[in-house]
């Protein structure tokens, strides 16, 4: 069955457009101007992604997202008119796995999805790793400490936590990351991976100055030094 891409923009001519485009590239789509009626819909379908403009009229998109990056575990995809790098940062330390700033193109929002579609994350047949007295569960996106405390992650955590634990103690540089999770190489990518970072590094209870398990390797990229069990 194909993927299902929820649209929620309060602009007729853009959910129609987005709607068209994607049906086009073969995805299930449905379409929303409110998020209370977005939210109605999500007690009764789990779509696979989530496209969400941020100026909705009935409330703000950016805690819509934090919940749907938290609670959903879809892809969420901010389509907005904001393009002020702060917007930008806020979203996606808020949970959102991309941003795309209005006006677009329709193919290159149906290339974005398909590219995250393609993540690690959903190709592993197994949800469960363990490291360091850690465990990491993919199915419901929370990291358990080693004294049984979780703490939610969001999808787009959970990416780069998943990146790592593929491949640990070896060197990932930041175009293998880019190539592995998609996106526009540049300074908003790395951004956007300084933000999952920091905030991976944090929930897993990380010296700032001097991290255990996510090492930087100034120039080169990243390397988890920790053991990893699948199961």
């Amino acid at each position: 069955m194909s993927a299902l891409v929820t649209i929620l923009d309060d602009e007729p001519a853009i959910r129609e457009m987005l709607s068209d485009a994607l049906q086009d590239a073969g995805f299930q789509t449905m379409t929303f101007s409110r998020a209370t009626e977005f939210e109605a819909a999500l007690r009764r379908t789990t779509p696979d992604v989530c496209l969400v403009d941020l100026g909705l009229p009935d409330r703000d998109g950016l805690s819509l997202v934090h919940r749907l990056a938290l609670e959903q575990g879809a892809i969420v995809i901010i389509i907005s008119a904001r393009a002020q790098t702060q917007d930008k940062i806020t979203g996606l330390e808020l949970g959102a796995d991309d941003y795309i700033i209005k006006p677009f193109d329709p193919a290159e929002v149906v290339a974005r999805i398909r590219a995250r579609l393609r993540t690690p994350k959903r190709a592993a047949s197994s949800n469960t790793a363990r490291f360091a007295g850690w465990t990491a569960h993919f199915d419901r996106f929370a990291l358990e400490a080693p004294d049984g405390i979780e703490t939610a992650f969001s999808q787009a955590e959970g990416e780069v936590l998943r990146l790592f634990l593929d491949a640990p103690k070896r060197l990932i540089s930041r175009a293998q990351m880019q190539e592995s999770l998609g996106g526009n190489a540049g300074e908003s990518f790395d951004r956007a991976m300084d933000v999952r970072i920091s905030r991976l590094r944090t929930k897993l209870n990380e010296d700032p100055k001097n991290p255990r398990l996510i090492k930087t390797i100034y120039g080169a990229g990243y390397i988890f030094v920790s053991d990893v069990e699948w199961v």
